[in-house]
Order: structure tokens, then C-alpha cells, then sequence
């Protein structure tokens, strides 16, 4: 069965065709069942109403999803929606991968270096009691509380006695890989 999966990236990748190189892999297949999946993503149109709607457009693409698949480019780790939808996936307990995208050619079939992994910039840090989860994000070299999730940056959970009293970014979580290298295309279904 074909899961639902919320895509996240820069727009600026979907300018540069890479994102959608990824999003509509599925067209190129006989049917969502073999792609493995079903694009839940939004766009950015509610940016222009303001963080509110923005933030009610995201939640309401993440719902019914399993996954969130983040695109990374050059400037992915910086956007502060694409660490929203990460921290959000995170806490409602989607399953998150990564996968490069900057080895995907362009319109003008240039390809870049790969962009640094966005997961790395966000974490959890979990109390000595395994009750308490608190985001964060890494900004300029420091890490600091997201409260940017229904207004704080703790919440209630239950997690194995090997996690408490300890911290993590996502990416101790979470596979990150390369769109070509890895043959997405062909293996995407089984990354999700």
C-alpha cells in the first residue's frame, strides 16, 4: 500500500527543478502503489497571509502522513519552515528521511555540492525520567528551545531507559541519502 508523504524543501530547489524531480518520480512508474507513496505536501501560498496560516497549511499536510521526506539542497538546514516541519514530523511521530538532491542536474544540467543535512540542525533532548521532550535548533553555532510548536518547546512522552537524560539531533534518528547515488528512483518506495 502506497503511503502518504509529506515533502519538505526550499522552494528554491523546486525553481531548480530538483525538488519536483523527486515529488513526481511517480509519474514515471506504472502506479502510486509501485512508486510506494502519495505526495501530501503543501506549497508556500500561505505565506503571504502570515506564520499563522502558514504553520495551520503545514499541519493540516502532515495529517494522514507516515513519512516527511526533507529534500536537502544548498540552503535547506536554514529555512525556518523546513525545521518546523521537521521538529513537527518529529513529535507527531512520523518516520523522517533525508535525500539529497543537489546531485540531481538543473534545467541548465549543472549539479551542485551537497547541501549540509538539516536534521543535524534540530534535536530532542529527553529528562532523566523519559516523560519530557524538549526541541531545539541550532542557530548561528548555538543550540536554543523551539517553542515555535504549540508555544513551548517541551512536551509529555515516554522513551526507552537508553535515550533519558540524554540529546540528539535528528540525525542520529534518521537516514539521509542521495537521490542518484543511492538510485532513488528505484528505492525511494523502500526508504519510506
Amino acid at each position: 500500500m502506497a503511503k502518504r508523504v509529506f515533502f519538505s524543501f526550499h522552494y528554491k530547489d523546486v525553481a531548480e527543478f530538483r525538488a519536483n524531480v523527486v515529488r513526481n518520480h511517480w509519474r514515471f512508474k506504472l502506479n502510486r502503489e509501485i512508486a510506494g507513496y502519495h505526495d501530501a505536501s503543501i506549497w508556500e501560498s500561505a505565506k503571504k497571509q502570515g506564520d499563522v496560516a502558514l504553520k495551520r497549511l503545514i499541519n493540516s499536510g502532515l495529517e494522514r502522513t507516515s513519512n516527511t521526506c526533507v529534500l536537502i539542497g544548498s540552503q535547506t538546514y536554514e529555512r525556518p519552515w523546513v525545521r518546523y516541519e521537521l521538529l513537527k514530523s518529529f513529535k507527531r511521530g512520523n518516520n523522517i528521511v533525508g535525500v539529497h538532491v543537489n546531485s540531481i542536474k538543473c534545467r541548465n544540467q549543472q549539479t551542485k555540492i551537497k547541501g549540509p543535512n538539516p536534521l543535524e540542525y534540530v534535536g530532542v533532548t529527553f529528562s532523566a525520567s523519559g516523560l519530557t521532550a524538549t526541541l531545539w535548533e541550532k542557530n548561528n553555532g548555538k543550540w536554543v528551545k523551539y517553542d515555535k510548536i504549540d508555544g513551548s518547546a517541551s512536551y509529555r512522552v515516554e522513551v526507552a531507559q537508553k535515550y533519558r537524560g540524554n540529546g540528539y539531533n535528528l540525525g542520529n534518528f534518521f537516514n539521509v541519502y542521495d537521490w542518484v547515488s543511492d538510485n532513488g528512483y528505484n528505492n525511494f518506495a523502500s526508504w519510506i
